[in-house]
């Protein structure tokens, strides 16, 4: 999860850039005493550190706090990044000199092939602390290396579904009810193209059908097995064929002019969903906490979740959890992250802020199975996305999987915001990114 997720990427809540201390009297006792050599204090107390990016929602969910009640002498400090592509530089850098690494990190999903085939050997080995099994099949491979070792703990994942304003709907002679929607578009993006067409010749002024044609393009890549690189672990972007129907769709969006050109998580994107000029958004599970907070009170009821056009189960995001062997508490760090992953936990981040748990064992509580998000419209949550979780397929993930997706969001963005030609941006994107693949 997480929400940024990044710009192009897998996506991950966006947050304000801030650091979050749990349980002030613990602060207080622990910026008293002077720490010895292991990172407690006098008394035995330690604080350990969970470096992540965008929302995961444990603040949100008091996850640290009732984490402090259950072990008084651990105090839980969160540092968390506002944007991944700013937090993955940060922390490859830290890797590589062995310093400023949290006790936790996160890792994006987007990320993890590379930090598995090239530091798997910095964090500490969680295949004998949780059991793989637990989660849905592919999550946990993904964090697997080839000798066995476990570098992660999933967090969460995103199943896809597609946000929209049952208002705006109306005004435009679309059919609101999520049923009826999703019926409208069950051929795939191409029917959701057509049905922007339809939404553009009555849209109420100044709104747009879409945020985004980058994001319906991630949107399109992820309901993909194959998606940037072969099984064999090769780039194969210029002939992956989710990669191509999703591109020309992007182009397709961009030329008639059916999205508003915004990318994700930008101040301009904010904007717009605080003033509801959008009225579609491609959302994995992690979105609706984003359109939430941006569109604020004025719009709750306005908007409802559907399933996603298609019959291809998709997956956009998720994260995992990891503990660098170099901490000073890799054995307290272990246990927190087995603990913030564990069914209960996943439902109430879940509950907190719609981040969907990637933990099989977190469909069948209460706070999963029964969700409805009453901001829209009591959408079944539960159901919808674990119904698409059910089915989603196991993507090849490659060691450059982010930077791929990014430049080709930048990209589709040239074509929405600067009229660029399709052939010319695809050749920039293709560029970009084999130079980046060396």
């Amino acid at each position: 999860m997480r929400i940024t997720r990044t710009g192009g990427g897998h996506g991950r809540r966006t947050a304000t850039l801030a650091t979050t201390v749990l349980t002030a009297s613990a602060l207080l006792l622990t910026g008293c005493s002077s720490d010895d050599s292991d990172g407690s204090d006098a008394n035995g107390n330690i604080t350990l550190t969970v470096a992540d990016f965008g929302q995961f929602g444990y603040k949100e969910a008091g996850l640290f706090a009732k984490y402090h009640e259950l072990h008084p002498k651990i105090t839980v400090k969160e540092e968390t990044t506002a944007n991944e592509q700013d937090y993955y530089p940060k922390l490859l850098q830290q890797l590589n000199t062995g310093s400023g690494l949290a006790d936790v990190t996160g890792i994006e999903v987007g990320r993890i092939k590379e930090v598995v085939d090239t530091q798997s050997g910095k964090f500490a080995d969680l295949s004998k602390t949780i059991n793989v099994n637990d989660w849905v099949s592919w999550k946990e491979k993904q964090a697997t290396a080839k000798d066995g070792t476990v570098i992660g703990a999933g967090t969460d994942i995103g199943p896809m579904s597609l946000c929209y304003r049952k208002d705006l709907f109306e005004k435009a002679g679309l059919p609101t009810d999520r049923e009826a929607v999703a019926k409208a578009v069950a051929g795939g993006w191409e029917d959701y193209l057509k049905l922007g067409e339809q939404y553009k010749k009555k849209a109420p002024s100044g709104t747009y059908f879409m945020d985004s044609a980058s994001a319906m393009y991630n949107a399109v890549v992820s309901s993909s097995a194959q998606q940037y690189y072969d099984t064999d672990g090769k780039p194969a972007y210029k002939d992956s064929q989710s990669v191509k129907q999703g591109w020309g769709l992007a182009a397709e969006a961009a030329d008639k002019k059916l999205s508003q050109g915004l990318p994700q998580f930008t101040d301009a994107w904010n904007a717009a969903l605080r003033k509801g000029t959008v009225a579609t958004v491609a959302c994995p599970a992690w979105m609706a906490g984003q359109i939430s907070i941006n569109s604020g009170d004025s719009f709750k009821g306005k908007w409802d979740i559907s399933r996603a056009p298609g019959s291809t189960a998709a997956n956009w995001g998720g994260s995992f959890l990891a503990v660098p062997k170099s901490g000073k508490h890799v054995k307290e760090a272990t246990e927190l992250v087995k603990w913030l992953t564990a069914p209960e936990q996943q439902a109430a981040v879940f509950k907190a802020i719609g981040v969907f748990p990637s933990n099989k064992g977190a469909y069948e509580l209460a706070d999963v199975k029964n969700a409805k998000l009453p901001y829209f419209s009591d959408a079944p949550i539960g159901q919808i996305y674990a119904e698409e979780a059910k089915s989603i397929p196991e993507a090849v993930l490659g060691a450059k999987d982010g930077v791929i997706k990014d430049t080709i969001s930048t990209q589709i963005n040239n074509m929405e915001q600067r009229g660029t030609k399709p052939a010319d941006a695809w050749k920039a994107a293709t560029e970009s990114i084999d130079k980046a693949l060396g």
